[in-house]
């Protein structure tokens, strides 16, 4: 089963795009490093207050693969500096 989820988020924290890409990377790879994910920024690579990520998984059945995905919401609702504003999960296989 593939689970794919987009996750919109708003970053307090990001004054230029300098400091987004710094939040971003940060979250990019805690997420990578304690997931078995793959993890890209989408879409607003221009405005810096707001990004949108894409995160996918595969695993043998869903619940494995919901559960991965929930964690992955709820390290990324741990960051003080962004605001997750929509999830939208996908079941792609």
């Amino acid at each position: 089963m593939i689970l794919y989820v987009e996750v919109e988020c708003f970053i307090y924290e990001a004054h230029s795009l300098k400091d987004k890409r710094s939040v971003i990377k940060r979250i990019i790879t805690r997420l990578q490093n304690e997931y078995n994910i793959t993890i890209s920024e989408l879409d607003y690579q221009d405005l810096w207050q707001r990004t949108l990520f894409g995160i996918g998984t595969i695993s043998p059945d869903r619940v494995r693969a919901e559960r991965v995905i929930d964690q992955c919401l709820a390290k990324i609702d741990s960051f003080p500096e962004i605001e997750r504003t929509s999830a939208d999960k996908q079941w792609l296989g």
